[in-house]
């Protein structure tokens, strides 16, 4: 939070219960898993939040959503896999559930 603030910037602190913050408020997620703790997963992270933030939303909004979509694809993939079994690619080959899952949400 200090950082963002120091720097007026958007921070993701990536890990059991991401955080996202900016120098006026700070978010937490709660979706995600420990098998998503592998080298790349933030990759693929940081390219949802892009692809989310090129749509017109800020920074912070785009690391909000992009960090739920993110750990929402990571528990779909870990029901199928299993926490020991997840690579970052399982995390993109469940974008479209987490998707699929937010779009029946916003239905209701």
């Amino acid at each position: 939070e200090k950082y963002a603030e120091k720097f007026n910037i958007t921070v993701v602190l990536k890990g059991a219960g991401t955080l996202v913050a900016n120098s006026r408020e700070t978010a937490a997620n709660h979706t995600g898993n420990a098998g998503m703790s592998r080298g790349g997963s933030g990759d693929v992270l940081a390219g949802i939040i892009g692809a989310i933030a090129a749509q017109g939303y800020n920074c912070f909004d785009a690391s909000c959503a992009g960090v739920y979509i993110h750990g929402l694809a990571g528990d779909e993939a870990e029901k199928k896999l299993g926490q020991e079994a997840m690579l970052p690619r399982d995390i993109i080959d469940n974008l479209s559930d987490a998707f699929r899952i937010l779009k029946d949400k916003h239905k209701k």
